[in-house]
């Protein structure tokens, strides 16, 4: 395994309200020194959750997203709170995004969506046994629940409002934990 490349420096490019651009001075194990530009996040990282109505039924949110300008349909998300852990985290999002709690949750993994360039990390969270429960988010306006079979995931993905990754992804390891074939940590 090569040696990770030794950081000399990092310092602010730019920033907005939600994402700051870092330059990140390497030098690599072989002598070559190159500076990097990664996102770093304001957060304390994020969760996505897989709810689970029943062993074959997800429940999905059809939501607006700004950057591809339309709805998506995908899984309930959000960025952790101060002094929050992830399963506290992913029960609140539910309760916001789907008006539902769950009785168990699971951390499955932790997707990074991209690093290469980015440092922000999205804990995938399996919620089960679920049971209503509603609190009040900051979404403009109330998302759409759509169910959706897991064994029909193949179909989901020729829909036209399916192209977020980290969904898709959570979607596809939760499949296959809870068909046995998948065990965090093995």
């Amino acid at each position: 395994m090569r040696e990770r490349p030794k950081i000399h420096a990092t310092r602010l490019a730019q920033s907005s309200g939600f994402l700051r651009v870092e330059q990140v001075d390497l030098e690599f194990s072989n002598g070559q020194r190159r500076t990097y530009e990664r996102l770093k996040g304001s957060g304390l990282g994020a969760v996505i959750i897989v709810p689970m109505r029943d062993d074959d039924t997800v429940l999905l949110v059809r939501e607006y997203g700004v950057g591809v300008d339309r709805y998506e349909l995908g899984l309930p998300k959000g960025r952790l709170d101060q002094d929050e852990t992830v399963e506290q985290g992913a029960n609140r999002e539910l309760k916001e995004e789907i008006g539902f709690g769950a009785r168990h949750l699971r951390i499955l993994t932790t997707l990074s969506l991209s690093p290469a360039y980015m440092t922000s990390m999205t804990h995938v969270v399996l919620a089960q046994e679920l049971y209503p429960e509603r609190l009040q988010g900051d979404e403009p306006e109330e998302l759409e629940v759509v169910p959706w079979k897991l064994s029909e995931l193949h179909t989901l993905l020729q829909h036209e409002e399916v192209s977020e990754g980290r969904s898709i992804a959570a979607l596809f390891i939760a499949r296959e934990y809870l068909s046995g074939r998948y065990r965090p940590g093995a």
